[in-house]
């Protein structure tokens, strides 16, 4: 189940919070193990929120740094708007946010499926800053459905609900659009 709420963040909040996060967060751009392989990460990142969420994946254990007041904030208006508009939601106990700095920075192709958030994970994505089309394509890609773009409005909020990982692949592809992009992908790390 895929659902975007494009009026999520007016544009002068959605503005007021991108600023904020390009100046208050921590940025680093880890190393990631890739068919076994290291890469730097070809945008910067933050894992945040409870101190039990941890979270591995290619081959890093990611360990929470404390919630920014706005983001936990944040999480709770993004739990609210997808109860308020009837899609599935959890209560997020943490955060991966990413900065690409303009349209080359990107994200290959995955699911947010690591055992860490449980057999059917809800992820709910804001995006803030230069509008991007997040790529999707199916995971077992003999059902002949090509891939598809969901663009990603500044403070828009995509729900990926329960089956999107199991079905679909996702990634941020490199476009020639210039300027900042954040994104908060908001989940639930199970003990």
């Amino acid at each position: 189940m895929l659902a975007r709420l494009d009026t999520f963040l007016s544009p002068a909040a959605a503005s007021a919070l991108l600023d904020t996060l390009l100046r208050e967060v921590a940025w680093e751009s880890p190393a990631i193990r890739v068919y076994g392989r290291d890469h730097v990460i070809p945008r910067a990142q933050c894992w945040m929120g409870d101190p039990e969420a941890s979270y591995r994946y290619s081959g890093s254990q990611l360990v929470p740094t404390p919630w920014h007041p706005t983001v936990a904030e944040l999480a709770t208006r993004v739990q609210q708007a997808l109860a308020h508009a009837g899609l599935p939601t959890t209560e997020f106990n943490s955060v991966l946010l990413n900065r690409y700095q303009d349209g080359q920075q990107r994200m290959g192709w995955h699911s947010d499926d690591e055992p860490e958030l449980g057999p059917d994970p809800v992820v709910a994505a804001v995006s803030l800053g230069a509008e991007r089309p997040l790529r999707f394509r199916e995971r077992h890609r003999d059902s002949g459905q090509r891939a598809f773009n969901v663009w990603l409005p500044h403070g828009s909020l995509l729900l990926m609900g329960p089956g999107a990982q199991s079905r679909w692949q996702h990634a941020l592809t490199p476009r020639a659009i210039p300027g900042p992009r954040v994104s908060l992908t908001f989940r639930r790390v199970c003990g």
